[in-house]
């Protein structure tokens, strides 16, 4: 049975090879063991038998916005509603602190839209979201899909 709960230090290193196995197949961008490290907080994960089958991450970005990111679920157990069960725990989370609009930047805008979310041009998004993607290795050609859910 799938249990769901924050990530911890002892799941670092399973987190980082999920998110980068999905990165290296180019479905997400990859995270690096310090990013993971200094972001624990924002990781839930998804446990089956103490093995980690999923992640995904709530990111605060600014005043009532904050991002899904690193959204990851193990081949073996796709198709179980992982992802989708994450998202949902995540944006609890983040209404619980108030935030009121969810974004994602995605190559995945099929399983957002399942979400309820919504695609929108990218640069229609704040500028604050996009201070991290100096870092990004396609910037500043983003190709990712910009979806947004209002709660």
């Amino acid at each position: 049975m799938v249990q769901y709960r924050g990530a911890n230090f002892a799941d670092v290193e399973a987190l980082h090879e999920l998110l980068n196995g999905y990165a290296a197949a180019g479905l997400m961008l990859s995270r690096s063991r310090n990013s993971i490290y200094e972001n624990l907080r924002d990781y839930i994960v998804a446990v089956d038998a103490d093995k980690v089958v999923g992640v995904g991450a709530l990111h605060m970005v600014w005043d009532k916005l904050a991002e899904v990111r690193s959204l990851a679920v193990v081949n073996e157990h796709k198709k179980q509603n992982i992802g989708r069960e994450i998202v949902s725990r995540l944006e609890t989370g983040g209404r619980q602190l108030g935030v009121e609009t969810f974004f994602a930047l995605t190559y995945q805008p099929g399983f957002f839209g399942k979400c309820g979310y919504r695609q929108v041009p990218n640069d229609s998004l704040p500028q604050k979201v996009w201070k991290e993607c100096v870092y990004c290795p396609k910037y500043p050609y983003c190709d990712e899909a910009a979806m947004i859910k209002h709660v």
